[in-house]
């Protein structure tokens, strides 16, 4: 038996910011799954989770925890398969630590990725934006240091572990106004500023005062603002900006819709994918691709720069009475005195015989007998 608390801790502390150079924020995210991994495995096997072994995680357990924290948790597939990722990334590390684990990996390993419905992105209209931009007090300080971090997230299309890990060293307020981000992958990147964001960031810095923490933004003790820091405030002036915009009432703003918000105002304005995948530093054009789907004024264009073309119209007629009947009986009934689509587009005639009485109109129609026998030749010539 392999105990499993020396493996994982290894695992964050050495193997992934020493030997891959992962950044803080990735291994934060990789805790976070096994938190929640070693929570399950403790109350399924009645074991505190630092005297787990190795063999305890095997692949039916792997699965339950999936299905634990998409049915229990309410996670969608999409945190359900980063999970995963996270447990796979682990377990190639365990097979060079624990060779005799190797069948229970492989195991492990051939758990599938789910699939899941790829929906539209939810983004915030210009109105929406501009309400929540004019919640915050600027007459307080707290006011005036909301509504510079609010605005040059929405600027800058920032993730908000960018917004607060920018220091104040990276911030350029002269002639021309940037700010230099460091983003996924330690990726940096160097974004201009509008001048509305240059001067809120400027009216931040004069009431900022001296505190010894380096970033941009610090909370109301002087440390660097958090994540969960941001997240209250963005929802405090969300719920305050839906006294003005009624379209803001009741509904949930993540911090990430701003930077929806920011590429698809982009998009519209540019017209270039490829300028927006370097604006919000994506390494691949195809993630930024998801924009395109979300901005229908794209599609439109695509579709008024073709000619339709030219159809030959026409119109449907049934074969026979006894046809008619079925289509005109399968149709919602018309009201007193109004014919049904299907009579109206049939207008054949019948074979000779003897004529045969109608019903009242608004009734049904003719009698399916009477029908039948028109359609065999039984019956005087009538118009349906």
């Amino acid at each position: 038996m392999t105990p499993l608390a020396p493996l994982i801790t290894r695992f964050l502390q050495e193997y992934m910011p020493r030997q891959r150079g992962y950044s803080p924020q990735t291994c934060d995210t990789y805790a976070i799954s096994f938190k929640l991994l070693l929570q399950y495995a403790a109350k399924r096997t009645g074991t505190r989770p630092s005297r787990l072994f190795i063999e305890q995680l095997d692949a039916p357990l792997i699965v339950d925890f999936l299905a634990h924290i998409e049915q229990e948790r309410g996670n969608g597939s999409s945190t359900r398969n980063l999970r995963l990722a996270a447990i796979r990334a682990f377990m190639r590390y365990v097979e060079h630590q624990a060779p005799s684990a190797l069948a229970q990996i492989g195991q492990i390993e051939a758990i599938p990725v789910k699939r899941h419905d790829q929906k539209l992105i939810r983004h915030l209209t210009m109105e929406e934006v501009r309400a929540i931009l004019n919640a915050p007090d600027l007459a307080k300080r707290s006011g005036v240091r909301d509504r510079a971090m609010l605005h040059l997230c929405f600027a800058g299309g920032l993730r908000v572990s960018e917004l607060v890990g920018i220091l104040l060293e990276n911030v350029s307020l002269g002639r021309t106004p940037s700010v230099m981000v460091k983003g996924k992958g330690r990726r940096e990147r160097c974004l201009p500023l509008w001048k509305e964001t240059a001067r809120d960031l400027r009216v931040w810095l004069s009431v900022r005062g001296p505190v010894r923490a380096p970033e941009l933004f610090v909370n109301a003790e002087g440390a660097a603002m958090t994540r969960a820091g941001f997240e209250y405030v963005l929802d405090k002036h969300v719920r305050a900006a839906a006294k003005t915009c009624a379209s803001l009432d009741g509904r949930s703003v993540s911090p990430h819709q701003l930077r929806h918000s920011c590429a698809v105002i982009m998009l519209q304005a540019t017209r270039d994918i490829r300028k927006v995948a370097l604006w919000l530093g994506h390494a691949d054009v195809r993630t930024t691709e998801v924009y395109l789907r979300m901005d229908p004024s794209e599609k439109l264009e695509a579709v008024e720069a073709v000619v339709p073309p030219e159809l030959r119209r026409g119109r449907f007629r049934a074969p026979d009475a006894l046809i008619a009947s079925l289509m005109a009986d399968s149709a919602p009934q018309a009201g007193v005195g109004q014919a049904t689509p299907a009579r109206h587009a049939f207008t054949g005639h019948v074979p000779a015989g003897p004529r045969q009485p109608c019903l009242a109109p608004g009734v049904g129609g003719p009698h399916l007998g009477m029908l039948l026998d028109a359609a065999m030749g039984v019956g005087s010539p009538r118009t349906l």
